[in-house]
């Protein structure tokens, strides 16, 4: 049938119902994952972070007012958290998993799976040399969608500055990758 909407599944979940927060997980755990991924670069960190962002989301589930959407509440909480791993772990990991980064689709074809991984490591590993401010604004535009506006209230910064750093993280991110 239809799925029931996040503000339900938390008003049930704040009604002590696990099947309701599993629901919530389950719909955003390849999210929360992926988000983390192209942040870390690393698996292992990843998931670390995604159980750490899942945590912080069942102890302050009661704190989300509705203001914002409930997926935007927990990217912004996910975003908290690469912040504070970036502060905790200045270096970043060399290697990435990228298993899970091929198309259900492209099964079929393992040459196009082949290329496919490898321009996705190629992108990550150049979005891992960029500052972390620019990596950010990189993340929400072209990997969450976002709009320039919400990029600049999710990040507290200026529309401008938002701008400008997402214009040298694409200049950046070309060069990058051309010089590979």
């Amino acid at each position: 049938m239809f799925a029931p909407s996040d503000e339900r599944l938390v008003q049930r979940a704040l009604e002590n119902n696990k099947q309701a927060w599993l629901q919530l997980v389950k719909r955003y755990e390849g999210l929360v994952f992926n988000y983390a991924l192209r942040m870390s670069g690393s698996r292992d960190d990843a998931l670390d972070l995604m159980q750490d962002v899942f945590l912080s989301l069942f102890r302050n589930l009661a704190a989300w007012r509705g203001e914002s959407s409930f997926k935007n509440w927990m990217m912004t909480i996910a975003h908290h958290r690469c912040i504070e791993h970036f502060r905790r772990r200045r270096e970043f990991a060399d290697e990435y998993d990228f298993e899970q980064q091929a198309s259900q689709q492209d099964w079929h074809d393992p040459e196009a799976v082949y290329h496919g991984q490898q321009r996705t490591q190629q992108l990550v590993k150049a979005m891992q040399q960029l500052p972390v401010e620019q990596r950010l604004v990189v993340e929400l535009k072209f990997f969450q969608h976002l709009k320039l506006q919400e990029i600049s209230q999710q990040l507290d910064v200026p529309l401008n500055t938002v701008k400008s750093r997402l214009y040298k993280a694409v200049e950046s991110l070309q060069q990058l990758v051309e010089a590979v």
